[in-house]
């Protein structure tokens, strides 16, 4: 902790008297409006820290629509190809924008859109992107410093001390306490230099297998747009390419209530800022334009956490069984499979770029320091093996009128091909529809792949995807997908191919700027195995979980919001009788423009009769820090997040949430179990802004 003290009073003095430039209540809000609508599908926590930054760049510096490129928008990621190709056709027949509402009169521009992006953009003619040179860099450079301090009051299983010699893989050996640390300099969208680390519960700090202080460390060093130069990554950095088909690294998401969502936005390399220890590249990369040519090469060199077999004869690793995602390194097992396995990653791109068309190829090698291989279960047989693997894909974007064509193709060593295509159609100014096929064979092999797809893996899977958006009338508007698909192999789980389905529906009502409210259905079904104990061949049943949700969020005052959501969900699995479950929760938040102080509590009751039917809802935290918990057996939950701005350049954040059971007097298992019926944790946070 004396290390957390000594940076807390350098930038204390440092900070008092430097200029800071952060983002204010309203535009918070915004980023977690954006956020909440992607991550409330996930059903799983996720680290958003690369969004979040995403977004602020662009409330710090906001886009000059009148200036910015094709590869600006796609960075912005808030538009879609057909609404950009009508401004940009606007533009230039016409000239440049002297309002952000002349946008009314371009084509897939209603007043919603302008609304959702009038935070991120300008159209001002005296404001032109920021150019790079050095003493711009040191004179309008923004710097932030985050310390974070995280931890679950309640004593956990794995922290006792008992039998903790004799089973010293069931025993933490480091506290209880999480802490990050991140610092980066940023210079408009040109350059980004930072530093991030992180120790997960249970971790040791300083001492014993971390000795080094932090489990986890990255660093980065970006450049982007000077010259000729588009981007160049040195350190830790992403590489995404196409629709995530040939290589993806970093988070991708996938289906939302937006329906039409659906394609993605592959904007090359971008600095890694996040703290998952997996999803990202280690080494070097850039990207150079020549004419209407883009050429990117990249490489990679990192250790990775991995299921090992070991030779007990010669004491070594053999091979290794799967890949490790957890991050977490806190009894002799976990530390044991800690970067115990090399990878090397070679790749490159080499797009065409016009303004309607975009074409690319991208290829990638995998070379791996031991041999990979699955366990040997059935549905595991057309997994990759092996040391060395090499992936090669083309891409395509194509904007007609008021169709948008996108699609990916990819071949791996073992000849297998998979592809996914799809369109957007603007089919009237109140409506746009999407369609997407996507096929990837059961013996498909792209460890890094992150397209859109039902299983959590790319392969052994065909589908058909359907969304749609329309204003159906002037405060009313309807979204939703539906999304069929079927697995021609076995899955875990699941001994014999199987199919399913999943449709989303919401209907929004939105008066005013201060009320909106929508009604949402969603169901998925699946076959799984049978839970008859009896047979002695598996058969399938279906699974299906539905989702009816009420949400209202209204203004009573500028600086208070209220938000109240019904949510109730049933799940069936086979001839076992319907398990039900319901949550009810009241959000208040408090955030004056003027006013140091802003709040957001939430107090929140449920009842489910299982596991099965949880439900998962995203909850206000700390700024870069996100939670997403879920709500299941009989009880109540509150939480409370303040913040507080001491000075010009210090934000103080506390948060404390707590969950009560009424019919549990054990919660969780094996290390996380807690003996009694509440579990609390606190968070605090400090960022200097200079």
């Amino acid at each position: 902790m004396r290390f957390f003290l000594l940076i807390f009073l350098i930038l204390f003095f440092i900070s008092a008297n430097l200029f800071a430039q952060t983002i204010d209540n309203k535009d918070e809000n915004l980023i977690e409006k954006k956020v909440e609508t992607i991550a409330e599908n996930t059903e799983q926590e996720m680290d958003y820290t690369m969004l979040v930054d995403q977004l602020t760049r662009y409330l710090q510096n906001p886009l000059n629509l009148n200036n910015a490129s094709r590869e600006d928008f796609d960075d912005l990621a808030l538009l879609s190809d057909i609404q950009i190709n009508n401004l940009l056709d606007h533009i230039a027949r016409n000239g440049k924008l002297i309002s952000l509402y002349e946008l009314q009169s371009i084509d897939g521009f209603d007043l919603q859109t302008i609304r959702a992006i009038s935070s991120y953009v300008t159209v001002s003619g005296n404001i032109d992107n920021p150019k790079f040179s050095i003493r711009e860099v040191f004179k309008y450079g923004k710097n932030d410093l985050f310390m974070r301090y995280q931890q679950v009051i309640e004593e956990q299983q794995g922290y006792t001390s008992a039998d903790s010699a004799a089973s010293p893989n069931s025993h933490f050996a480091g506290s209880p306490m999480r802490l990050y640390t991140r610092y980066r300099f940023t210079y408009s969208n040109h350059v980004s230099i930072g530093l991030t680390a992180e120790k997960d519960q249970g971790e040791e700090f300083f001492k014993g297998s971390q000795k080094q202080g932090f489990d986890f460390y990255s660093g980065h060093f970006f450049l982007r747009n000077i010259g000729h130069l588009k981007a160049l990554a040195v350190g830790d950095f992403q590489a995404q390419f196409g629709q995530g088909l040939t290589f993806w690294s970093g988070l991708a998401f996938g289906k939302t209530a937006d329906g039409t969502s659906i394609k993605r936005n592959a904007i090359g390399l971008k600095p890694y800022t996040a703290v998952d220890e997996n999803l990202f590249l280690r080494g070097i990369g850039s990207t150079w334009q020549f004419g209407k040519f883009q050429v990117t090469g990249f490489a990679s060199h990192k250790k990775i956490d991995g299921a090992t077999t070991i030779d007990s004869t010669r004491d070594e690793v053999t091979s290794v069984t799967s890949f490790l995602t957890s991050g977490l390194h806190r009894t002799p097992s976990e530390l044991a499979k800690r970067k115990s396995l090399s990878e090397t990653i070679l790749g490159g791109n080499v797009s065409y770029v016009q303004r309607r068309l975009r074409i690319g190829v991208t290829a990638v090698h995998y070379i791996f320091g031991n041999n990979y291989q699955k366990t040997d279960e059935l549905y595991n047989i057309y997994e990759f093996s092996g040391k060395q693997n090499t992936n090669v894909g083309i891409d395509y974007n194509y904007v007609f009128r008021n169709f948008n064509f996108f699609g990916e193709t990819t071949v791996c060593a073992n000849g297998s091909v998979a592809t996914t295509n799809g369109v957007l159609m603007s089919l009237d100014p109140r409506v746009t529809f999407v369609a997407m096929y996507r096929s990837f064979p059961k013996d498909f092999q792209a460890v890094y792949a992150n397209a859109i797809s039902e299983n959590s893996r790319i392969l052994n899977e065909k589908a058909t995807y359907f969304g749609f958006k329309a204003q159906i009338m002037k405060n009313w508007s309807l979204q939703g997908y539906m999304d069929v698909f079927k697995f021609p192999w076995l899955r875990y789980q699941v001994d014999a191919p199987s199919k399913g389905y999943e449709y989303l529906a919401q209907l929004t009502y939105a008066p005013s700027k201060t009320v909106e409210a929508y009604f949402r259905i969603r169901r998925q079904l699946k076959e799984i195995n049978t839970n008859d104990d009896e047979l002695t061949i598996n058969t399938l049943d279906n699974q299906m979980a539905t989702h009816y949700r009420f949400n209202i969020t209204y203004k009573v005052s500028p600086s208070i919001q209220f938000r109240n959501r019904v949510e109730y969900v049933t799940y069936e699995r086979g001839n076992d009788g319907v398990e039900k479950g319901w949550l009810m929760y009241q959000d208040i938040t408090y955030k004056a423009l003027k006013s140091p102080v802003s709040l957001s509590f939430r107090y929140a009751i449920f009842d489910t009769d299982t596991y099965n039917a949880r439900i998962y809802a995203y909850e206000n935290d700390v700024l870069y820090a996100f939670s997403i918990p879920a709500y299941y057996y009989k009880g109540s939950r509150a939480y409370l997040t303040l913040r507080y701005k001491v000075v010009r350049g210090i934000d103080v954040w506390l948060r404390y949430a707590v969950t009560f059971y009424n019919n549990r007097s054990v919660i969780s298992s094996g290390t996380s179990e807690i003996s009694g019926s509440t579990k609390s944790e606190l968070k605090a946070q400090i960022r200097f802004s200079f």
